[in-house]
């Protein structure tokens, strides 16, 4: 897209990679695939991901979205959203005689296995995340109570007490901010230096990526927008790296129709990404919408490429 004469300039940082990953990418396709074997309704357990466009798409499909097991009708398949579910869900679902589908990311499923390898091994686990976020709610129900402690911030890790230092572990949330992470990782291993670390780091390559083409764009904007839901742990780290990498002021919106023009005051160089669960559509809208506004150039940063594609479920992948 080039500048037109007749609007004001802008020149608009279109950060890549942005939007879907593969494990969002998977989810849906097994919930839209599940709604074509089974028929519809097919029952999913919260947010297949976090994003209301998609959400509502699905609906349209056929997909009924609840919050608890107890809601879904034993004789419907229920599907678990990408985020993890605690092992007494299944469990539940398995004595209800349900039909259900995981759509766990594989990466989420990782670090699931790595904390009952811990556990086996003897070791307390600490798992970086955020308290209530489904994805730390799934990972902690893993193990039996009290197997796992939830580290949130530094102050956290200088606070917490170890029954036995050389008997600790620790994972993470996939989708956490890279550098705030390593700085409770480095304040864990200065004070337990026996803690046992994830064979390969937990947070993950999309969220990594996405990461470092924000800060690729954010150095010089006086705008940067990030697409994504307010209760999208990805996205929100976004904004968040964009403003420590240098970008003036940074907004999570979850569509077009949530730009605040008077942000754009004064903007001569704005920045554009997308969390891993905002389909490209969203992105494609946005820039639309500024141009319709101003005379945009477009310029894409390129950090990386993704190839990663995960298997689907047996019972859905014919």
């Amino acid at each position: 897209m080039s500048a037109s004469p007749t609007l004001p300039r802008l020149t608009l940082r279109l950060a890549a990679p942005r939007g879907f990953c593969a494990g969002v990418d998977r989810a849906i396709q097994i919930v839209e695939r599940a709604i074509g074997r089974y028929g519809a309704p097919v029952y999913v357990r919260h947010e297949i991901v976090h994003n209301r466009t998609v959400v509502e798409r699905l609906e349209r499909l056929g997909a009924v979205f609840v919050d608890e097991l107890d809601q879904c009708p034993a004789d419907r398949p229920v599907i678990f959203s990408a985020h993890g579910v605690p092992k007494a869900v299944p469990a539940e679902a398995e004595r209800r005689q349900m039909i259900y589908l995981d759509a766990t990311c594989p990466l989420v499923s990782k670090v699931h296995i790595e904390a009952e390898r811990h556990h086996r091994d003897g070791n307390h686990i600490l798992l970086i995340g955020h308290e209530g976020h489904p994805e730390v709610v799934g990972t902690m129900g893993q193990l039996p109570d009290g197997a796992i402690t939830l580290i949130e911030t530094v102050a956290d890790a200088e606070a917490f007490a170890a029954a036995d230092p050389a008997r600790l572990s620790f994972v993470t949330q996939t989708t956490l901010s890279v550098d705030d992470t390593a700085e409770i990782v480095a304040a864990l291993r200065r004070r337990f230096p026996a803690i046992a670390a994830p064979r390969k780091e937990d947070i993950c390559y999309a969220t990594s990526n996405r990461q470092d083409a924000v800060k690729a764009i954010a150095e010089g904007c006086d705008l940067l927008l990030v697409i994504g839901a307010p209760n999208s742990s990805n996205s929100r780290r976004l904004v968040e790296v964009g403003l420590k990498a240098g970008a003036k002021a940074s907004h999570l919106i979850q569509t077009a129709a949530e730009i605040d023009w008077r942000w754009f005051d004064g903007v001569a160089t704005a920045g554009l990404t997308a969390g891993a669960s905002a389909p490209e559509d969203l992105v494609e809208a946005v820039i639309a919408a500024i141009g319709a506004r101003f005379g945009t150039e477009v310029a894409e940063v390129t950090v990386t490429r993704e190839d990663v594609q995960f298997k689907l479920p047996r019972a859905v992948a014919g």
